[in-house]
């Protein structure tokens, strides 16, 4: 794969892939992080794609494997608050009501922010069962109840009524 290649399809799938990683760690620099890790992986990997799947839900599997890895390692951690306040420069989502979506959907369990997430970049369903590893039905049904979730959350921040 030569450079162009890459670029073309970084720029295609970057936009979506770090909307997933936000989603499941609610923060733009760490799902940023996970974005560049994301891609170092496709990267890496390119060569041994074997077309048995669409490119797209290959290079989403590759970013969900890599948030859940993020997310154990960061059970791991002990994390401490720092002696002084630091400004807060991540104000690119500034509208309140992403903002909260995205807080909502950060309160969800992780395979329910992983299907969410995928939901939002508009990936069919049956793409989301393949990279879940669940059949189509099952995916169904868990986007039922998770958008059901989310509107009750939503609803209880007085919002979007």
């Amino acid at each position: 794969m030569n450079d162009l290649d890459f670029t073309t399809i970084y720029k295609k799938y970057s936009p979506g892939i770090y909307r997933v990683c936000l989603g499941y760690v609610n923060d733009p620099m760490q799902a940023q992080d996970l974005l560049q890790e994301t891609f170092i992986n496709v990267w890496k990997s390119i060569s041994s794609f074997r077309q048995e799947s669409a490119l797209s839900t290959w290079i989403f599997r590759i970013a969900t494997n890599v948030c859940l890895r993020h997310i154990e390692k960061s059970k791991r951690i002990v994390f401490t608050e720092l002696p002084f306040q630091v400004e807060d420069i991540r104000e690119q989502h500034s509208d309140n009501k992403i903002k909260l979506l995205y807080q909502c959907i950060s309160s969800l369990e992780e395979s329910e922010r992983l299907i969410i997430s995928l939901v939002l970049e508009d990936l069919p369903q049956a793409a989301i069962a393949e990279i879940i590893g669940l059949n189509v039905g099952n995916i169904r049904v868990k986007i039922h109840r998770i958008k059901d979730k989310l509107s009750k959350k939503i609803k209880a921040h007085g919002q979007f009524e």
